[in-house]
């Protein structure tokens, strides 16, 4: 599922007989598959195979079959896979849509539920609905959503957010926006902590406790990461060296790229390379023996 970097990730969701967006995850390689964004909608990311990873601002919860990760609306969440199947189906929706009387409640569910049968049962039913797309599928998905909202809120609320507290929520996000668009269009040129923090008016070690309060990680962190993950694109899809992918994405020492890559992806960039030659070889193979 491929994302903006930008942080805010602006969802319209027009379809009021049908007032929720599906979609379902698979990976296999190791590494983030959906960046960091926030938005008003509430994030469910139900485990169906596998595990996942998922950063909802500083904490990482890592969920396996059968669990249920809640993004609250106006939080900051990232997916990363570990490695091996895994498969997750991922609903978003307006609380407003579907009723008036809990969105007025502000309520933060818990962020991870594990292994909760009513869940797995109503999840599993909306999974097998969605993948069939038979007539009237959409009135199953919805209707089973409002009894999964409805479970929810009767237990698993953890809390209920002023409008105040809301605001104050999302006024943060908006700041930090400006910082997550301006790293993204120069994340290959040498960036400072100081540099961000004037981006929004805040003194450097202020800044540096705000955003990794929300992103969970330290400005240069976050900013390496990008470039990691901006270099395995390069090694897979446009087959640079992995000498040139790391001078394109902004590093300027090549052994400490190595040893950044290999502690961030479990392989040397030599071996993401490598894989990636012999899995588009077995795919051209395969094109040809159809013909």
């Amino acid at each position: 599922m491929a994302r903006s970097l930008e942080l805010y990730e602006k969802k319209i969701l027009k379809d009021q007989e049908f007032p929720m967006q599906l979609m379902v995850n698979k990976c296999q390689s190791k590494g983030k598959y959906f960046g960091v964004h926030w938005h008003e909608q509430i994030e469910l990311h139900y485990v169906v195979r596998g595990e996942t990873v998922i950063r909802l601002e500083q904490e990482e919860m890592v969920a396996k079959e059968g669990d249920l990760v809640v993004a609250n609306s106006n939080v900051l969440h990232e997916g990363h896979c570990r490695g091996g199947e895994m498969e997750t189906l991922v609903a978003i929706f307006e609380m407003g849509d579907f009723s008036r009387e809990l969105a007025d409640k502000n309520i933060i569910f818990r962020p991870l539920i594990a292994g909760d049968a009513k869940i797995g049962s109503l999840m599993l039913h909306i999974y097998e609905e969605y993948r069939r797309k038979e007539i009237g599928y959409q009135l199953v998905c919805k209707g089973e959503l409002l009894k999964l909202v409805t479970y929810l809120a009767r237990n698993d609320a953890l809390e209920m957010l002023s409008e105040e507290d809301g605001l104050r929520r999302r006024k943060k996000l908006e700041r930090l926006n400006t910082v997550y668009q301006y790293i993204e269009k120069h994340y290959t040129e040498v960036i400072s902590n100081r540099q961000l923090a004037e981006l929004v008016h805040l003194s450097e070690g202020r800044f540096c406790h705000v955003f990794k309060e929300s992103a969970g990680v330290g400005p240069l962190q976050y900013i390496n990461e990008i470039r990691l993950n901006k270099a395995m694109n390069l090694l897979k899809k446009e087959n640079f060296t992995a000498t040139e992918a790391a001078e394109a994405v902004g590093f300027s020492d090549y052994n400490n790229f190595g040893r950044m890559f290999r502690r961030y992806f479990g392989c040397t960039p030599l071996e993401a390379r490598k894989n990636s030659m012999a899995a588009q070889k077995t795919s051209h193979e395969g094109m040809d023996r159809n013909f």
